[in-house]
């Protein structure tokens, strides 16, 4: 543990991202009386939610907008700083990192990175009344259960396309895999694969529409056919790329590599929630936010009463 005395001008730690982890993180963080202020993006994956019913404590569901009203207000609760701006820039100076956004710049002694990632969605008209609607459907592990026995449409690369597929006739008879890199005809290991799953294959649809609470694709041989829930998994962009002008170590999709501490290859810099390796839920982001928010705090000075 560092024993030098701290600066009045530093922030023991810098939060940037303002979903469930980044603002648990900082919520522990304030409670262990660490000067600490929170960036927020306005772009949390969490407001896509229409309504989450996996969410520990939430037993009749909470929307992605009043939970993260939830987290800010506890946050708020300790007087924690939420800035609404983007980080453009995160580099060390003299041992301290600096993150600017084009016109202030914050000092820090350690940073959080709770940056998430984006899903790359399928073309459909309004694909965000979709997505409120629970036509469109981004977290098989989220919300597969309230898909049950729904006619389920899963959009991405064969094998992935599949795989996910495979997942979800865990709670529907009736799925079907639609593979986007292929045309009217799907590769053969695939299709008997799919077969043996009880699972149907299909290309790729040339058009998608939200059509009065369902996705309508159409293919392109003129047929159409109507899926109650649609799952693209056509993959996300990890926001990385600040630790990674760092040299921080990532994954083959980009995602952070951390250790048991969440903290990543550059001492100092932790990453917690979807922008880390593994299963992104907000029930393991926030328990990251605990891990790495107590970490922070036994690295720096004691802060003795």
């Amino acid at each position: 543990m560092s024993t030098s005395a701290p600066r009045d001008d530093v922030l023991d730690c810098l939060v940037i991202g303002a979903g469930p982890a980044g603002l648990t993180a900082a919520t522990y963080l304030a409670r262990y009386r660490r000067k600490v202020v929170v960036i927020d993006g306005g772009r949390s994956r969490a407001r896509w939610i229409p309504a989450s019913h996996n969410c520990p404590g939430f037993p009749f569901g909470v929307a992605g907008d009043e939970l993260l009203q939830r987290f800010r207000a506890q946050a708020d609760e300790f007087a924690v700083p939420i800035v609404p701006t983007r980080i453009d820039t995160l580099t060390r100076e003299g041992g301290d990192f600096v993150a600017g956004d084009g016109q202030r710049s914050w000092r820090a002694r350690q940073v959080i990175l709770a940056t998430g990632v984006v899903d790359r969605l399928p073309e459909i008209d309004d694909a965000e009344q979709a997505i409120a609607s629970g036509v469109l459907r981004l977290c098989a592990v989220c919300d597969g259960y309230e898909a049950r026995d729904e006619a389920i449409g899963v959009l991405g690369p064969g094998e992935v396309a599949l795989g996910h597929a495979e997942f979800l006739r865990t709670f529907s008879r009736r799925v079907t895999a639609l593979d986007s890199q292929a045309g009217d005809a799907p590769d053969a290991t695939l299709r008997q694969r799919a077969a043996a799953g009880g699972i149907a294959l299909r290309g790729a649809p040339v058009r998608l529409a939200w059509r009065e609470g369902a996705c309508l694709a159409t293919f392109a041989d003129g047929s159409s056919e109507r899926f109650d829930t649609l799952y693209p998994v056509l993959g996300a962009d990890a926001q990385s790329a600040l630790a990674q002008a760092l040299h921080a170590a990532v994954d083959e999709g980009g995602e952070l590599r951390v250790d048991s501490s969440m903290q990543t290859s550059v001492p100092g810099l932790y990453a917690i929630g979807d922008v880390v390796s593994g299963l992104n839920q907000i029930s393991v982001a926030v328990g990251q936010a605990a891990l790495a928010a107590t970490a922070v705090h036994r690295q720096l000075p004691p802060n003795p009463r």
